[in-house]
């Protein structure tokens, strides 16, 4: 077993922030030793900054040339929490060096180089894991166990939101995540991946799909400089009907200008025994409705999640007290770990989000024939 797992993380915004959080939180939650997961090293776009957070969040060494992290003999592992387009790079860097690779979503801007990642870290035999967290949560193992276990029969619908406001505003200015050279897609790949997994997970493979987008606001004020605009370039909107491999079907929608929808991840899946519903926002919480229930008392149960669901206990031992994102990412942190460390599979890999670029990149290649198209299947299965 290795001594301990050595952190470089590249990012410090907000998803890097989340992840130096989650490190801590994993190890206090599952009792992971603090010499055997260490915060080794952090990288920022200038060394001050890089200084300024690695003190805040707890890291022993800070640079402001990423690639010093990825070269350096004392980090084993690369958090990249960089802008969608620098995934690749840092990727392939740290799979050249021979260090294990933990990327946040999207994998890629398409499928083509998100496939080129996968084949490089199978070949060099490293270890993978990207950030679709939310899979992560207790609740979501607990529903994914009543699927499995055929509480609700054979799944036949699924239908799945994601919803936020964060752009909802016409008047906030252009930035990188409105450029595909630096996003590649808008609400599809920022908010609408974390379903397509999500939907995978729980149902079955994609096997077609039919899509939409839109740009809604497609001018926006340079930052610094309001009378002059930028072009939108990705979606603000994305809709979707889905197969499965199962012969399911489902309908996917995503949008970054939805007033007052702050985590507006939801979902519904039909079974021919019952139903499950989830949100979000009140993700320690789960409705079920089970078909033979007695017709008097019959409707959807609300379920709190408790210490007699996956992995809740570890952060608290009451039901009904919830948890948050931070603590889902510690989930995902502690899956990271031991899949590392004790040479345990992991999932999603690189593999597992490939499926999704690939069923992203049809996605737009449906709306632009505004046709049904076929997806490949990249075995991004479970392992």
């Amino acid at each position: 077993m290795m001594k301990s797992l050595k952190i470089g993380l590249i990012g410090t915004g907000y998803m890097g922030k989340a992840h130096a959080i989650a490190y801590r939180n994993a190890m206090a939650a599952f009792g992971i030793p603090h010499d055997q997961l260490e915060c080794e090293m952090l990288a920022e776009v200038d060394e001050d900054l890089a200084k300024q957070k690695a003190r805040e969040f707890g890291f022993k060494r800070a640079t402001g040339d990423w690639k010093a992290l990825v070269q350096d003999p004392d980090v084993d592992l690369v958090d990249i929490c960089a802008p969608n387009f620098l995934h690749k790079e840092m990727a392939l860097a740290a799979i050249a060096a021979g260090k294990h690779v933990y990327s946040e979503k999207p994998l890629a801007l398409n499928a083509e180089d998100a496939k080129e990642m996968t084949q490089a870290a199978e070949q060099a035999g490293v270890k993978t894991s990207v950030g679709f967290n939310y899979i992560k949560n207790p609740t979501l193992q607990f529903a994914k166990e009543l699927i499995d276990r055929g509480d609700i029969g054979e799944p036949v619908h699924f239908r799945g939101v994601f919803n936020e406001d964060y752009l909802a505003d016409a008047s906030l200015p252009f930035s990188w995540r409105l450029q595909q050279e630096y996003a590649g897609s808008g609400a599809l790949n920022d908010l609408a991946s974390h379903l397509v997994n999500l939907a995978i997970h729980l149902v079955a493979p994609i096997t077609s799909v039919c899509a939409d987008l839109k740009v809604v606001y497609k001018l926006r004020p340079l930052a610094g400089d309001s009378q002059k605009t930028g072009q939108v370039e990705n979606d603000d909107q994305a809709h979707m009907m889905v197969r499965f491999a199962n012969g399911a079907q489902g309908t996917l929608e995503a949008s970054r200008i939805a007033w007052g929808r702050k985590n507006g991840l939801s979902f519904e899946i039909t079974g021919t025994k019952g139903s499950l519903v989830f949100d979000q926002e009140t993700l320690s919480e789960l409705s079920l409705f089970m078909a033979g229930d007695d017709p008097q008392t019959q409707g959807f149960k609300r379920i709190l999640v408790g210490p007699e669901h996956p992995d809740y206990q570890a952060f608290c031992v009451s039901a009904g007290h919830g948890l948050g994102f931070n603590d889902i990412k510690a989930v995902e942190v502690r899956d990271l770990y031991e899949g590392i460390v004790n040479n345990k599979p992991l999932w999603p890999d690189f593999r597992a989000a490939t499926q999704v670029n690939i069923i992203l990149d049809k996605v737009v290649e449906s709306h632009a024939n505004n046709a049904w198209v076929d997806v490949e299947q990249y075995d991004g299965e479970h392992k």
